[in-house]
């Protein structure tokens, strides 16, 4: 196996993205919490910040 394969595998130089612009994402989700008077360190706030969407399909914004 070569430098190169173990890169590959290692997602090393990887030009793969989720396609989110995370600055836009992070103003957009406090404004959530601003809207929805979500306290850090809430269930909800962890839900918020902390969810995988393109990994488990769920919706961490549900009411907009």
């Amino acid at each position: 196996m070569d430098i190169e394969q173990l890169k590959h595998l290692a997602g090393v130089n990887s030009t793969s993205t989720v396609g989110e612009n995370m600055s836009h994402t992070a103003s957009e989700k406090s404004e959530y919490m601003k809207k929805h008077n979500i306290q850090p360190g809430s269930s909800e706030w962890f839900k918020l910040w902390f969810a995988q969407p393109h990994l488990t399909g769920e919706n961490p914004m549900p009411r907009k």
